[in-house]
């Protein structure tokens, strides 16, 4: 009964990630979709998902022996707390503004180059040794984003500005990562999430100004701060502690699947034979990862 209890949360580790990843890669086109300037819907995204977290963080329970709600923070705690939510703000701030100067696909390829940056960290930091199956996954993983996107994953001189932009919304996000992966050593998930959102909406309201603030269509912000901060960084937040940083890596690449099927649905950008095959890797990558730790 015991080990049945322990070995849960691991187990749901891998799809809540997964999910929480598709759930992110709907976030560009909302972003588009508002009526407000890009750091004003990072403002929103982030101050109306504080409410929801900070309920769930008193009413989720999950196993582990972690204390209920904020019990047992410490002031380096809340340091550490702080750091995760104003790299998050970084990594929204850099990101939005980028989407709205380059391609969708674009700005979703090159927000994810966590997935190579958190291997990296894993390998040089943490001393972890890659398999030969991971290595070859890390291959299969660009190979397919690359053959997905094609030639919307170039850089070009049109769209620079933009493309710089979310390739440094990556570096945040993956300080990101690794700092509420820390966070989830003391809390569970939801508080862990909820005291770096607070931390994050603090870090953007200055900025949110600068644009149109006030939504007159309240849906896509919504939809960001739901979708995107509740859901689908909430159980980024619960897998993040149970896997390791090539699994979390590569299960961010369902994203930019995901961004090619709203392309060809809403912007009429069908993919070929080679972007299906992309996707077909892409999948397989993730199978690959994943083979090591079921042994």
């Amino acid at each position: 009964m015991g080990s049945t209890t322990t070995q849960a949360p691991g187990r749901l580790a891998f799809p809540a990630m997964i999910t929480g990843s598709a759930c992110l890669a709907f976030g560009p086109w909302l972003v588009r979709l508002a009526d407000v300037g890009p750091l004003a819907s990072a403002f929103w995204r982030q101050a109306l998902a504080v409410p929801f977290l900070l309920a769930l963080a008193f009413v989720v329970r999950a196993p582990g022996g972690k204390p209920a709600g904020f019990a047992g923070t410490t002031l380096g705690f809340v340091g550490l707390t702080a750091l995760a939510g104003f790299a998050f703000a970084a990594d929204l701030s850099v990101w939005h503004l980028g989407i709205m100067r380059t391609t969708l696909a674009n700005s979703t390829l090159l927000a994810n180059a966590a997935t190579f940056m958190l291997p990296l960290y894993g390998l040089l930091v943490l001393g972890q040794k890659l398999s030969r199956p991971q290595w070859w996954a890390l291959a299969s993983a660009a190979a397919g984003v690359t053959l997905l996107l094609g030639r919307s994953a170039e850089l070009s001189p049109r769209h620079f500005a933009g493309d710089l932009l979310c390739l440094s919304a990556a570096v945040f996000y993956t300080i990101y990562l690794i700092a509420i992966e820390k966070v989830r050593g003391t809390l569970q998930a939801m508080p862990a999430l909820a005291l770096a959102t607070l931390a994050s909406a603090l870090a953007l309201a200055p900025l949110a100004a600068s644009g149109v603030f006030w939504p007159q269509d309240w849906t896509p912000v919504l939809g960001l701060a739901i979708g995107s901060q509740v859901v689908g960084q909430g159980l980024i937040v619960y897998a993040v502690r149970h896997l390791s940083p090539l699994v979390v890596g590569l299960s961010l690449l369902v994203q930019p699947a995901i961004s090619a099927m709203i392309g060809a649905w809403r912007f009429g950008e069908v993919p070929g034979s080679l972007e299906m095959v992309g996707a077909l890797m892409v999948v397989a990558a993730l199978v690959i990862a994943r083979l090591p730790s079921r042994g």
